[in-house]
């Protein structure tokens, strides 16, 4: 395979309705989308989603970033060996463009699945696509009718595993809680997110107690990277802290040492990529620690095939899976067919992508996209 070009797009599509946590409010898409084409005019896709509370970055930096190595991209990548040695030559600005690189991995891998007919999960020797993924109900911040609404919709669909966004306003947030005061015992299964937004354990954990409603775990409740005080919280509220924001490389997992104190949050676009969320996978199953794969709010179903590449390599270690919102959060998605749960917060992946499928085998509507900005090589029209 040999790289003609790469084009950066986004997507600006707005939410049905207005998503909002301890650390932002989003009522439409921020994403790259990166166009890869070969030299044989077959194109592959790829997404990242620029978090400056995620990952310190911006779309700005994002395209400067694959803006400075476009050259170097299009010149050495010509299969999986050499995206992952360009990976090691470069890892250290990918540390700082977690999401641009993810953009473009994705449409590499997906290119290079094209050309060679098979999914990704052949590239990456892990297993194929198989069986249903039980997505996590994910509640935002809203306003407490459309909050209960939300709950309502979820139940109605047969949800049961729920992650609950926190406000930090005491009051609000119990009002939030006692909506599950009826659900029958073990029937729902509840994650609260704080988004980082206690600087002290002890208020954080007097907070929590408040709320006089069990939960197994909570992400990110204090200041990243506060792990101190992140083991502070779990001891006293009986149960395990989700480092999210926390965790952004494989190497950070050695620094739990008590893998029954923590879960891990892999979002394929935070981490860099399917191949760099592979290694914090590995990294976190040596400790035996539990992983989550998460989402960013307002991503398409680029990501959501990401992350169920890294869902089927990391069974039975993952704990719960997130996103696939698909169109019950967008107005409309970019690809066909279009990832999301239904009945029971289920998506039959194999099913919805087929089984004979290259790359990550999705059509991108490419008549959606913005262009960023072209990135195309010398001499290549």
């Amino acid at each position: 395979m040999r790289l003609a070009n790469l084009e950066v797009f986004s997507f600006p599509m707005p939410f049905k309705a207005v998503f909002r946590h301890a650390a932002a409010k989003r009522d439409r898409t921020e994403n790259l989308i990166v166009a890869a084409r070969s030299t044989s005019g077959l194109g592959g896709y790829g997404e990242g989603c620029p978090r400056p509370y995620v990952s310190g970055e911006s779309v700005a930096g994002g395209l400067a970033f694959i803006e400075r190595h476009r050259d170097s991209l299009i010149r050495d990548i010509h299969d999986v060996p050499s995206l992952k040695e360009w990976m090691v030559r470069h890892r250290t600005e990918i540390d700082r463009n977690p999401a641009a690189f993810c953009a473009v991995e994705l449409a590499i891998l997906d290119l290079i699945g094209q050309v060679s007919r098979c999914p990704v999960e052949d590239l990456l020797g892990v297993p194929r696509l198989s069986g249903a993924v039980r997505y996590s109900a994910v509640v935002g911040d809203a306003p407490y009718v459309a909050y209960r609404w939300q709950v309502y919709r979820y139940r109605k669909l047969g949800s049961r595993d729920f992650k609950i966004k926190l406000s930090g306003d005491l009051r609000r947030d119990q009002r939030k809680m006692r909506v599950f005061r009826n659900a029958p015992d073990g029937l729902l299964r509840i994650r609260l997110d704080a988004n980082n937004f206690w600087d002290s354990a002890q208020e954080c954990i007097d907070h929590i107690k408040a709320l006089r409603h069990g939960f197994f775990a909570i992400e990110e409740p204090l200041q990243v990277g506060d792990l101190d005080g992140f083991s502070r919280v779990a001891e006293a509220c009986s149960a395990r802290v989700i480092l999210d924001e926390s965790l952004l490389r494989p190497e950070q997992i050695g620094a739990l040492a008590d893998s029954e104190r923590w879960l891990v949050n892999i979002r394929v676009s935070k981490m860099g990529g399917i191949i760099r969320s592979l290694a914090v996978a590995a990294a976190a199953r040596e400790q035996g620690i539990g992983v989550i794969v998460g989402a960013q709010v307002g991503e398409t179903s680029i990501l959501t095939r990401a992350g169920l590449a890294v869902m089927s390599a990391i069974q039975p270690n993952l704990v719960a899976s997130e996103g696939a919102f698909g169109t019950w959060l967008l107005r409309e998605d970019l690809t066909s067919p279009c990832l999301m749960f239904g009945s029971g917060s289920v998506l039959r992946a194999k099913e919805a992508v087929g089984d004979r499928h290259s790359g990550l085998g999705l059509s991108v509507r490419r008549d959606a996209l913005v262009p960023a900005v072209s990135l195309t090589s010398p001499g290549s029209q």
